[in-house]
């Protein structure tokens, strides 16, 4: 495999640590960010994706380990963030000769980031990293984990959109209101499983035809869209992106009928300006590091042997976390990804002393 091939390392010097890492033998070439430990060591998942160039998997796995940061700390965990980036396709590249090299450099960083599950990785890839590496975490009870974060990630995401409603709407139910969910696979489909429960009308499409027939097979009363386009076109309560970030970009702005965006997608903002212009055609934009914080919850509660009990009722408090910000947001002026980011800067500015 070629060598990392890097004009520049976008934003990295905001990070403390940029690690590159490559093992040929293995077929690794992966990136691991640390953005801050100010809270503690970093927490954050490892995914598995083909990028068009080294620097796009550099510039997400940048983008990714701040997200984490400001996730962590609005979720009052004591962990800083990290992401780390394995480049290629998960069908292709992802081996076990592969994960216990990329556990064994995630080893060698002695703590200060812990992995766990992304896209394009699950309990059972965590598995075999944990054989090399103790810094893992949602690996199987098998091997002293709690499985999955997945479920987390949607019951959070679920309060999340249920706080959301009850901001915008006055209520905190999402009985008869129409969710469009774009991405049914892991915590998509979660998602719609509580979403249908609480007696959502719910859409849905995804790039793959598998997952919906699953959804569909499952619940037959959810209804399915061909494709994105169609979905931010459909009249629409709430939209919740759940695949690949940067889908809200300027030609989504005009077209998308939901009055609420709340998913689990990370990123889904193409650039910053996107939310004030959310923002001027009446449009909640929750940020989706505040919505998607139950699995970072989940796995700092399981490194923190929290009993699954526990891990439930903190992953639930995302619904208080989230009303709060949108309620500070309202009464002081500002966008709600303005609100959470001040929180988030506040509190790791008070751990390192700032």
């Amino acid at each position: 495999m070629d060598p990392f091939h890097l004009k520049a390392l976008p934003d990295a010097f905001d990070h403390e640590q940029v690690v590159l890492c490559q093992d040929p033998a293995a077929g690794l070439k992966a990136v691991i960010a640390i953005h801050s430990t100010a809270l503690g060591s970093a927490l954050g998942g490892a995914r598995v994706r083909a990028y068009a160039t080294d620097e796009e998997a550099v510039a997400d796995a940048l983008h990714l380990s701040r997200g984490m940061s400001y996730k962590n700390a609005l979720a009052g965990l004591d962990f800083g963030g990290g992401k780390a980036v394995i480049i290629g396709d998960p069908a292709r590249v992802k081996t076990e000769e592969l994960l216990l090299s990329f556990g064994r450099f995630v080893a060698s960083l002695g703590g200060r980031y812990t992995t766990a599950c992304d896209l394009g990785t699950d309990v059972a890839d965590m598995d075999v990293v944990a054989r090399v590496c103790p810094w893992t975490a949602g690996h199987s009870r098998s091997t002293d984990g709690t499985d999955s974060t997945t479920s987390a990630t949607a019951l959070g995401l679920f309060q999340a959109m249920r706080a959301a409603a009850g901001h915008r709407w006055g209520e905190a139910s999402l009985r008869d209101r129409v969710v469009g969910v774009a991405g049914v696979g892991k915590v998509g489909r979660l998602l719609v499983r509580h979403l249908v429960g609480a007696g959502a009308r719910v859409v849905v499409t995804d790039l793959l035809d598998a997952p919906v027939r699953q959804v569909l097979a499952e619940f037959p009363g959810v209804v399915a869209v061909d494709d994105t386009d169609a979905l931010i076109r459909t009249p629409l309560d709430v939209y919740a992106p759940c695949a690949v970030g940067g889908v809200l970009d300027e030609s989504v702005v005009p077209v998308l009928t939901a009055a609420v965006v709340c998913g689990a997608a990370n990123n889904q903002l193409a650039h910053p300006d996107v939310e004030q212009r959310l923002a001027d055609r009446g449009v909640l934009y929750v940020p989706d590091y505040v919505a998607n914080a139950g699995g970072a919850i989940h796995a700092a509660g399981e490194l923190r042997g929290l009993p699954p009990d526990q891990l439930t009722t903190r992953v639930a408090e995302v619904f208080e976390t989230t009303s709060a910000i949108l309620a500070r947001a309202e009464a002081e002026g500002v966008l709600p990804g303005a609100a959470a980011d001040l929180l988030a800067e506040q509190r790791m500015g008070a751990a390192a002393g700032r």
